[in-house]
């Protein structure tokens, strides 16, 4: 029989048996357990997103954050590249209903590293949207793309252009003065002119557009300039002309979508004949009153087209506002850009003619002598032949453009 004194100091079955010699060495372990948890937030708040402090969210010396509206689009998803290649961190916002998310996904595997690129899906046309995202980051500048920007789509959907052109630019531009973002590079285009008495196009050439794509695009420049008025902000609005090309690396290209086709560029239209995803090319008025009876158009490569832009983004000054025509100073028919076409992919494109399409002008191209000096930008890819045979490598490699989005 166990003596009284010594049954107390048995456990009780079931219960675990605590022996205050053991307690330094519990404490020990506590001790290190706490430090390693100290540790491990110390390191995640130094870590990207953690508790809002995500670079995105702070401006960084020597760093140049850039929001590019539309950077999924054929001149956004460029101009991003561009930019990336060039070192500055870009925030692209799209809600992809022009624009690929596969042309971001080009561009986030090209560029992976933290504090880079970020991709947003948002529509410009949503106010509590819009000012989300630049309460959130730390934008020094806008590259504002964003737009639909079809002129035979327009004339059936005016009111649908005016939103989505005027209205969301003024958005932005009210976000940019309530968040302190002093710099505004903004898409414009030369339907703003119409269709001018004199070619070629000056910046100060009357601009009296003729449909409602030119219409809303003057109308958001018309904003711009007066806001501009009241405030130091650094403006460059940049009237380009038709864009034709794609990256001469192959990483991107132009994509529309199969419903848009109808209304997107002759270049587009072209390879699409060439690939046989349809019968044939449909050019639209030969009675127009130029040498051969087609339109006459200034094509710009787009990798000229981002050159421009990031020349204006490092040139942009406070209380300066610059409006640039971005061309090359040669119009070209319609009919000797389907002959460059034909050579450059190598398809004996069947042609069909058609009526005017509503909206167009006979001829525009413009004069590129202020934004030779200005900002001592030049096109360099004035071969209408070879920027189209780039383009076709790209569209020959995707036939299904950026494939599922």
């Amino acid at each position: 029989m166990i003596p009284a004194n010594r049954r107390g100091t048995q456990p009780r079955a079931g219960m675990e048996y605590f022996d205050a010699r053991r307690k330094p060495h519990n404490i020990g372990k506590v001790i290190v357990a706490l430090l390693f948890i100290a540790l491990c937030i110390f390191v995640l708040k130094q870590s990207p997103g953690f508790g809002g402090n995500s670079v995105f969210s702070r401006h960084e010396p020597g760093v140049t954050h850039v929001l590019v509206t539309g950077g999924a689009g054929y001149i956004g998803s460029h101009a991003s590249l561009r930019l990336l290649k060039d070192n500055y961190r870009v925030t692209i916002v799209d809600n992809l209903s022009r624009g690929n998310k596969g042309a971001v996904k080009v561009l986030q595997e090209l560029f992976p590293e933290p504090g880079r690129l970020q991709f947003i899906y948002a529509d410009l046309g949503d106010q509590k949207s819009v000012n989300k995202i630049f309460s959130e980051n730390a934008f020094d500048a806008v590259m504002h793309f964003a737009a639909v920007a079809y002129v035979g789509e327009s004339t059936m959907e005016p009111l649908r252009y005016y939103h989505n052109i005027t209205s969301n630019t003024l958005l932005i531009l009210e976000a940019m003065a309530s968040h302190g973002v002093k710099t505004l590079i903004y898409s414009s285009t030369c339907a703003t002119y119409g269709e001018p008495e004199k070619m070629p196009i000056i910046e100060t050439t009357p601009q009296l557009p003729i449909n409602p794509y030119g219409k809303a695009k003057k109308m958001a420049e018309d904003i711009i300039l007066d806001f501009s008025k009241r405030t130091d902000m650094a403006v460059m609005i940049l009237r380009y002309f038709n864009v034709i090309g794609s990256d001469p690396e192959g990483r991107l290209g132009e994509a529309p979508r199969p419903e848009l086709r109808e209304h997107g560029r002759i270049s587009g239209a072209c390879f699409d004949a060439a690939l046989g995803v349809i019968s044939g090319l449909k050019v639209k008025g030969i009675d127009y009153p130029t040498a051969d009876g087609t339109c006459i158009r200034d094509y710009i490569d787009v990798t000229d087209l981002v050159d421009a832009h990031v020349k204006a983004l490092n040139k942009a000054e406070p209380s300066r506002v610059g409006i640039y025509n971005v061309g090359t100073g040669r119009g070209r028919s319609v009919k000797e850009f389907v002959d460059a076409c034909k050579q450059a992919t190598g398809v004996d494109i069947k042609i069909e003619y058609l009526s005017r399409r509503p909206g167009d002008y006979a001829e525009v191209f413009s004069d590129p002598t202020k934004i030779n000096s200005e900002l001592n930008w030049t096109a360099q890819h004035t071969d209408l032949k070879e920027s189209l045979s780039v383009a076709w490598r790209w569209q020959k490699s995707h036939p299904r453009g950026y494939g599922a989005n």
